[in-house]
């Protein structure tokens, strides 16, 4: 994601949020540490989960608040609020990890796998996979409450009807994530691909729920709001952002499937071994040859699954045209949405930095 990884640097925002989460991480080390000593293992692997983020949410909630100027020289609020949106991020995908039994997360162990390492490495009593999942469910409730801090303490000497617009944005959107990966969790259990148009609705409806409102529209919302915009302007944030959003997961699903793990830092083929049901997979078992389909559903969600087995998955999704038609998809729901932004009455260089950036996150290789 190198495009987006230089624009997230554009007025040093990246610096400036990991500033931010460097100082809270500092103040939280004495907080921990005064519970016990062993609570440094929980701050070092919020240090690492915290690391190697894009920090795109953040930079799409920065460049909101100056497309929606006026502002003053004061970037603390926006920096810190973007600071919340990583750790709540950072809660969800260790969260995320434990639900899915993922390996890997940005090239290195999951949370609940890497402390799963410790306890098998230290050789402590009772079983070491437990351990690992409860410590990194915990991990997660921690980020959670370090990001409600920062964000209370972003917003404390504001305006009060700003205050109350980025609260409302704010808790809204945490809302819609926990339902949303809810939706995704119920999903795994209920029937699956024998009814190509539920599933389709459904697997959309937790885009939009888990991931879409969270990755775009409720960042440049909440930018919005720290610039004091109206109604009418949140609203504009959240029409443009919505689709943009879907595409970008629906990119994120391909890349899933189709990407280079030197780039996405996880294994080829794991949303296979996990079974994810991406819109990819409804479209390939809707139009895949019967024995392609039929090998789709036979390997689907099998953990064992080998590279050459991956392969032929992988294969007969390709065959089936649901990779051309989810390309198509990304496209339809992504460029009215960037010509809405490059036409609307924002201030420079907010705009154009909002239409690069949504480009970047629908474009992206990683």
């Amino acid at each position: 994601m190198s495009g987006a990884a230089a624009l997230v640097d554009v007025e040093d925002v990246r610096a400036g949020v990991d500033a931010r989460l460097d100082a809270h991480l500092a103040a939280l080390g004495v907080e921990l540490s005064a519970a016990g000593r062993d609570t440094g293992h929980l701050l070092d692997a919020l240090r690492v989960t915290l690391s190697g983020g894009k920090r795109l949410r953040a930079a799409f909630c920065y460049w909101s608040w100056r497309a929606h100027g006026p502002q003053g020289d004061d970037v603390e609020p926006v920096l810190r609020v973007g600071a919340a949106l990583e750790l709540f991020q950072a809660a969800a995908l260790v969260h995320d990890d434990v639900m899915d039994s993922s390996d890997t997360r940005r090239g290195r162990p999951s949370a609940h796998r890497a402390f799963e390492a410790m306890h098998e490495s230290a050789g402590w009593s009772a079983p070491a996979a437990k351990f690992g999942e409860s410590a990194a469910i915990l991990l997660g409730d921690l980020a959670l409450i370090a990001s409600e801090r920062e964000l209370a303490d972003a917003v404390a000497g504001l305006d009060g009807s700003v205050r109350a617009a980025v609260r409302a944005t704010f808790d809204t959107m945490r809302t819609e994530v926990t339902a949303g990966q809810y939706l995704d969790v119920l999903a795994q259990g209920v029937p699956f691909g024998h009814d190509p148009v539920a599933d389709e609705a459904r697997t959309r409806e937790i885009i939009r729920a888990k991931s879409a409102r969270y990755s775009v529209e409720h960042p440049m919302a909440l930018g919005a709001a720290l610039a004091g915009a109206s109604e009418e302007r949140l609203a504009s944030c959240r029409a443009i952002g919505l689709p943009l959003g879907e595409a970008f997961q629906l990119r994120d699903d391909l890349l899933g499937v189709f990407g280079d793990p030197r780039s996405t830092g996880k294994p080829a083929g794991d949303d296979l071994r996990e079974g994810k049901r991406t819109l990819l997979v409804v479209r390939a078992l809707r139009d895949a040859a019967p024995a392609d389909a039929a090998l789709l559903r036979a390997g689907l969600g099998r953990a064992d699954l080998d590279e050459e087995e991956i392969t032929a998955l992988r294969e007969a999704i390709g065959r089936s045209g649901a990779v051309e038609q989810v390309d198509a998809l990304i496209t339809a729901l992504a460029d009215p949405a960037l010509a809405a932004l490059a036409a609307a009455d924002l201030a420079e260089p907010g705009r154009s930095m909002l239409v690069s950036l949504g480009r970047a996150a629908v474009r992206r290789s990683a």
